[in-house]
């Protein structure tokens, strides 16, 4: 067992630009005694540097032999001790073996052979990535996991460009024998500049754990270890920058060519004269630009006004005023100079009384980003800026974002928003089955064989599309399109593919598995059930399960249910009349038992009586379901396959399976005795704590996976335990093939997701898993987890501290 560790370390010496670096370090099981000396000694349980070698290799970091043993150094760390030796940190101390004494801890120097990261937000993704899925015997301590996020979403600020040149005024010692001293020098540096990154601080000062300033004497201060690191982070990677020649000669003698230097103390940027004419300039620059925070009582904002219905060309961006303490409001900057002196007087009672030279500051800082507003800035009193239509879908692909994360309103026409956007689409609809109101499966239209059943269709939005009137709308050579009333964005090459699929099966009736049809729908927006369709209603119950009409009392069952057990019963039916398998992952007190027992009583309730059901479990639980069984529904016939006195032999395990409703076996036996299982064709197999099986290639997974089921379900309170492979494991078990191979789930989803943490890859998992989990939290709510906190759940697991979650 091996824990990474790091901490950052201010360089040494008196250099005015004073950087800093990320060092990694380890500890693992102790080999060698600790040393009583008082003076410095060497850590006696982390790795040195002979091992360090195949560490670096284990974890990915591509370093030369050379390059290995210039980035290695000792560093003297203050860790937690004893009087004799350090103490392990928690990860260890879980597996350390021996007693450990914690009484008259203190922080004491020990020497530790750390690695040096040179691009510690590259490094640190790439070491949490093999630490968590490729090496063996690796974990991330606190103090690692802390810097991995921080850099991550450090990342995220730098992709956002949320950052501004600047100059450092320093006073420079004068040298004792020199007749004359310049009076300052002026440094180009890089500074963050938006109140993301003043939040993140924030927030990285309250997560630090104390061991990421272990290479310092002392605690130091936590919000300032991480400012330093943030600052000096930006200010090499912005340095690093790849210039042309042609660019760098442009920026000869400027003050970007200073920020651009190797080194921040290499180059003083020079201005003409002595004066701090430039200096000042740059500081009334960057607070102006940093002017428009929440002490402004508006926000400026724009809005685009699409062209009359006889126009398509005529677009408008009006330039509007925001009250801060009323975001509803809108004021259009038109309407505001229309107003008499006395109006004017009573909206800057609300809006400031700077309201109009900040009005026209904020026009011209916005554009600064986007040229095209100078056209509007002309007169003195500006109000709008005239758009064609390929400036009006410019405004809305690219300046709307980039205005807008600056921290102006943008305002875009309904028909643009994620909810009004009307996109082409392939649409499947069912030749007969139309929405029956209340139906269940199996009534009004709602059989399988009426849903798997469909027949494609060309649309837009809601509307159905003639061939004809999509090859029009594909010839076209505009971006944006009026279509029926409302404009539209033309992706022609996308319109040009579904043209030729439905062509190829635009007159078919094929026939779709409904799982199919779920994991077509959850992956590709291009296709769509139509909403007054049978088929979405089903989708709808699926996924929305308050749409599910709670089963009614089960006469056979010596219990009285829960309206939510009522809900989950009727769920658990709803998947097994459609063919789908799914995961109970109710919170532990919530009764999963009771409602496998009230779906086993509800199925023997007719006239045809079902081949018996196998229920998977730990060995601790098996005599709780037993118990349960007995008690809730004691007319289920079980067997309890356990103990020395089970059937040994496929002809005597068929005897004493003869009659029985319920079977009960462990893992362990599972796996042992699974000849004796495979034979069977079981009606339903349960696994109860169904993370047993979170692990693909062990022993006991395969055994569960050889098992032959007309339905399967999993019970577990942790469908993603520790990584996403553990929810494919458990889906691969209960619909085989759903989340694609092994392989291609961990290209598409837990690479993306668990260590890019993707949005779109995000969002698409929890589509495709969604009709799957079900789960109930203890306030009797139903929810389902939502995955993407769960991923980040798994990602800063162990860190330590209430707010990481």
């Amino acid at each position: 067992m091996r824990i990474l560790h790091a901490f950052w370390l201010l360089d040494a010496g008196e250099a005015f630009a004073q950087g800093g670096a990320l060092w990694l370090w380890a500890e693992t099981l102790p080999v060698r005694p600790a040393g009583r000396a008082r003076e410095t000694r060497p850590h006696p349980f982390s790795v040195t540097s002979d091992d360090w070698p195949a560490l670096a290799a284990e974890l990915g970091l591509d370093l030369s032999p050379m390059e290995l043993r210039t980035a290695l150094q000792s560093c003297a760390l203050q860790l937690p001790s004893a009087v004799d030796a350090p103490l392990p940190s928690p990860q260890l101390a879980k597996v350390w073996g021996q007693g450990i004494a914690e009484d008259h801890a203190a922080l004491l120097s020990w020497q530790v052979d750390c690695l040096r990261l040179d691009s510690p937000i590259k490094q640190l993704s790439d070491l949490h990535f093999h630490a968590f899925y490729r090496a063996e015997g690796v974990q991330c301590g606190d103090d690692f996991l802390f810097w991995y996020w921080l850099t991550q979403e450090l990342k995220r600020l730098l992709v956002r460009d949320q950052y501004l040149p600047a100059l450092i005024y320093r006073e420079p010692p004068r040298p004792k024998r020199a007749r004359k001293a310049p009076p300052f020098e002026l440094y180009g540096a890089w500074q963050w500049a938006s109140e993301s990154y003043e939040d993140l601080i924030a927030k990285a000062a309250d997560r630090m754990p104390a061991a990421c300033a272990a290479g310092h004497d002392g605690l130091a201060d936590a919000r300032g270890l991480a400012q330093h690191c943030a600052e000096v982070l930006l200010d090499r990677i912005l340095r690093q920058t790849h210039l042309t020649a042609a660019f760098t000669k442009k920026l000869q003698d400027s003050l970007l060519a200073s920020c651009l230097a190797p080194s921040p103390a290499q180059m003083p940027w020079r201005e003409p004269g002595t004066s701090l004419d430039s200096y000042r300039q740059w500081r009334h620059w960057r607070q102006r630009i940093l002017r428009a925070g929440p002490e402004s009582a508006f926000s400026l904002g724009f809005r685009l006004m699409e062209p009359p219905a006889e126009d398509e060309a005529d677009w408008t961006l009006q330039f509007i005023a925001v009250p801060r303490d009323d975001p509803s409001q809108r004021l259009a900057l038109a309407d505001y100079w229309s107003m008499s002196e006395a109006e004017r007087k009573q909206t800057r009672r609300q809006l400031g009384a700077d309201f109009e030279p900040e009005v026209l500051l904020n026009l011209g800082l916005a554009a600064r980003m986007v040229p095209k507003l100078w056209e509007g800035l002309d007169t003195a009193v500006p109000q709008a800026v005239s758009l064609d239509l390929d400036a009006a879908f410019a405004f809305l692909k690219e300046w709307a974002w980039v205005l807008e994360d600056a921290g102006y309103k943008v305002v875009v026409p309904a028909w643009w928003t994620p909810q009004g956007r009307r996109r082409v689409k392939i649409r499947l609809r069912s030749p007969s089955a139309k929405r029956t109101a209340g139906a269940a499966p199996g009534q009004g239209g709602l059989s399988l064989e009426n849903l798997v059943q469909y027949r494609y269709q060309l649309a837009i939005g809601d509307e159905v599309v003639s061939e004809e009137e999509w090859r029009q709308l594909v010839e076209l050579k505009t971006p944006l399109v009026r279509f029926r009333g409302d404009w539209i964005e033309l992706d022609r090459e996308r319109m040009q593919e579904l043209l030729a699929f439905w062509r190829r099966h635009g007159q078919e009736t094929p026939e779709m598995s409904v799982q199919e049809l779920l994991r077509r729908t959850a992956t590709d927006d291009s296709y769509e059930v139509d909403r007054d369709d049978a088929l979405a209603e089903m989708l709808e119950r699926l996924r929305d399960r308050g749409r599910l009409e709670p089963v009614g009392d089960l006469p056979r069952l010596k219990a009285e249910l829960r309206d939510y057990q009522r809900r989950g019963v009727a769920w658990l039916r709803l998947l097994e009349q459609l063919g789908l398998n799914g995961c109970l992952a109710d919170d532990m007190g919530l009764g999963k038992t009771m409602q496998v027992i009230a779906r086993l009583v509800q199925e023997r309730g007719g006239q045809e009586t079902p081949a018996p059901t196998l229920l998977v479990a730990p060995t601790s639980v098996i005599g709780n379901w037993q118990k349960e069984t007995e008690k809730f529904a004691p007319q289920l016939r079980c067997l309890i396959h356990h103990g020395p006195d089970r059937a040994q032999d496929g002809e005597d395990f068929q005897q004493r399976l003869g009659g029985k409703d319920l079977a009960i076996t462990s893992y362990g036996l599972l796996r042992r005795d699974q000849k004796l299982f495979t034979a069977i064709a079981w009606h339903r197999v349960v696994l109860d704590e169904a993370q047993n099986i979170k692990n693909p290639a062990a022993a006991q997974t395969k055994a569960v996976n050889k098992l032959q089921a007309r339905h399967r379900l999993a019970l577990t309170g942790t469908p993603v335990e520790n990584r996403l492979m553990d929810l494919w494991s458990i889906f691969n078990f209960m619909n085989p093939g759903y989340l694609d191979t092994q392989a291609r789930f961990r290209n598409r989803f837990e690479l993306p997701v668990q260590r890019d943490n993707d949005p779109v890859q995000t969002a698409t998992l929890k589509r495709l898993v969604e009709p799957f989990i079900l789960r109930r939290v203890k306030t009797d709510k139903s929810i389902i987890r939502d995955l993407p906190e769960k991923v980040e759940a798994v990602q800063y697991c162990n860190l330590g501290r209430e707010q990481a979650a």
